[in-house]
């Protein structure tokens, strides 16, 4: 599958119907709403990327904001039901680190649930640390918390 991975407006049509998508899946997985207490915006993000298949579609999405500390968090990570498994969150992963690294962080730190399996393996896979917590996700019980030292 050709992937193109581009930055995009935060507010682009695409990105909010994915960052919806995304939501809704969360939603249904813990039977609750969005519950983060510092949720991203298009002034606290340093860069929205969005992956587009061969013809355009929007696949997946993912963000960085930096942190006070000199880290950065990866937020809004999500790929389309139907691009699972082709390599497409590997790629925007990729790329967040990649800008990360631009803007001086030497780590990135994120969060996901315990129940999501598929994500926390994914990580895992990739080379991300376990971590108790870290901000507003310290001591919470739903968090699944992870770093990376960007080499």
């Amino acid at each position: 599958m050709t992937v193109t991975i581009a930055e995009e407006p935060w507010d682009s049509a695409d990105g909010v119907r994915l960052r919806r998508a995304m939501q809704a899946e969360l939603a249904a997985r813990y039977n609750m709403p969005d519950q983060e207490t510092e949720p991203p915006n298009a002034e606290t993000i340093t860069v929205f990327l969005i992956a587009r298949a061969g013809g355009g579609d929007a696949t997946g999405c993912g963000a960085l904001r930096l942190l006070d500390d000199g880290r950065a968090e990866i937020k809004r990570m999500h790929v389309a039901p139907q691009a699972r498994g082709t390599g497409v969150a590997t790629r925007i992963l990729r790329a967040l680190e990649d800008h990360a690294r631009q803007h001086g962080a030497d780590t990135v730190v994120l969060a996901t649930g315990i129940k999501q399996p598929d994500a926390i393996r994914f990580y895992e896979r990739e080379g991300y640390q376990p971590i108790d917590g870290y901000g507003p996700y310290l001591g919470e019980p739903l968090a699944k918390c992870f770093t990376l030292q960007l080499g």
